[in-house]
């Protein structure tokens, strides 16, 4: 991190400022105090004030207990941000952000001192916690920003100030709060608002709720148009930019990770990088947690993870890989809840399960209430459960060897623990 000094600190973020003893800068920001490395800043969030004493201990230069948590960490993370000469890549988007962002910083760690969002640290926590990762000789942060509501995104670049754009899609999430598709694209473009006159944005190509919000002092390279997907056959991944063809070797298998693969190129050649070396990087992507991991299962079978969250568009793709992975073996589909999809949720379920009758899927398991819309649909088999808990043991009484199966669901969901369940499972 670029150091911020105490006094400066004292000046940015008013609250109770505890130094440690002869310390008079930080060279780092936390929130969880197990995280502490020496020098950093502890800052307490809800209760994290009964843990700055642990903070010190583990070699916090200070801790800070403010007023104003979320106002105190904009504050230190425009803080850093102001003093940083590194280009900053706002990144946001309905689905594959997340992965998108992996791709792009594996993609420019070869050619630039890069830093990106860890995991999907994207929000009023993760986003100045990430820039106060910024180092003095750091070139490019690759910084994603979520979108729960209109406003978010604007509030996050009034002080991450991003020097370029990618939006990855538009699709319907966070309905009950934006309203609609319309909505949807509005908010998204607040980031296309954010950016300074002449930056490049890379935005999807055929998406009308979006066109009003691209402005006119932007240059805008389209994804579908002038950079689409050639050929993906795994890992053999090619795509062609401007008419040039470009060759990856990539570690995935899923089609939606192409795709993610192919706007990450777009954003990496607006960045200049050389496009005849962009392989070198593809060789380091690796995916933040619960995005489409792969472990076997007995008897061939496979298990996809992609617990983190689900929406209509992302829990069809992963339908569709679901079936392609499986390549005529049994398939199962654990599916969650998708939450924040207002008024039009259950049609929203129902064709999602549509869907799975269409690709084939072989089980369909519906977990949550909302859930059991999946089962409208005519899939060879389903069950419905409420709880993960009921989830668990009605996935391990069904489970056959040699399935393969996939787990999604929205995060409020917390499917990730089926898929734990059926690891130690696997295990005993």
């Amino acid at each position: 991190m670029i150091p911020l000094t105490l006094e400066e600190i004292a000046r940015l973020c008013p609250g109770d400022l505890e130094p440690a003893t002869r310390a008079d800068a930080v060279t780092g920001v936390e929130v969880d105090s197990r995280r502490i490395e020496e020098g950093d800043l502890f800052v307490a969030v809800g209760r994290g004030a009964d843990f700055r004493h642990e903070a010190l201990a583990r070699g916090a230069a200070a801790t800070l207990v403010p007023e104003d948590a979320l106002g105190a960490l904009a504050a230190l993370g425009g803080a850093v941000r102001d003093r940083s000469e590194a280009e900053v890549v706002g990144l946001t988007g309905s689905t594959g952000k997340t992965s998108t962002k992996d791709i792009l910083a594996a993609l420019c760690r070869p050619h630039r001192r890069t830093i990106a969002t860890e995991a999907s640290y994207n929000a009023e926590l993760g986003v100045p916690l990430t820039l106060c990762r910024l180092e003095p000789e750091t070139e490019l942060c690759v910084l994603e920003l979520a979108m729960r509501g209109p406003g978010q995104i604007a509030e996050l670049c009034a002080f991450a100030r991003p020097t370029a754009g990618v939006i990855t899609n538009v699709a319907p999430v966070h309905l009950e709060r934006v309203g609609s598709l319309a909505g949807v694209a509005s908010a998204k473009g607040e980031l296309l608002e954010a950016l300074p006159a002449r930056a490049w944005a890379v935005v999807p190509a055929g998406v009308p709720e979006l066109e009003p919000h691209l402005r006119s002092d932007l240059r805008y390279v389209r994804v579908g148009e002038g950079v689409r997907l050639e050929r993906f056959e795994p890992p053999r991944l090619a795509v062609s930019v401007d008419g040039e063809r470009v060759e990856l070797e990539v570690p995935f298998t899923a089609r939606h990770q192409a795709d993610n693969a192919v706007t990450a190129l777009a954003a990496y050649a607006a960045l200049g990088l050389p496009l005849e070396d962009a392989a070198r990087g593809a060789l380091g992507i690796a995916f933040s947690p619960w995005r489409g991991e792969e472990r076997p299962l007995p008897g061939g079978g496979v298990l996809v993870n992609d617990a983190w969250n689900a929406n209509p568009v992302s829990t069809a793709a992963a339908l569709a890989h679901l079936v392609r992975l499986a390549d005529g073996r049994r398939t199962v589909a654990v599916l969650g809840d998708m939450a924040e999809l207002g008024p039009d949720s259950p049609r929203f379920h129902r064709e999602v399960g549509e869907t799975a009758a269409r690709l084939g899927v072989d089980v369909v398991l519906g977990v949550g209430p909302l859930a059991r819309g999946y089962l409208d649909a005519r899939v060879a088999e389903t069950k419905w459960v409420e709880t993960v808990r009921e989830g668990i043991e009605a996935l391990l009484g069904l489970l056959r060897d040699g399935d393969v199966v996939l787990v999604k669901g929205s995060r409020s969901m917390g499917m990730e623990r089926v898929a734990d369940a059926l690891v130690v499972a696997e295990k005993v």
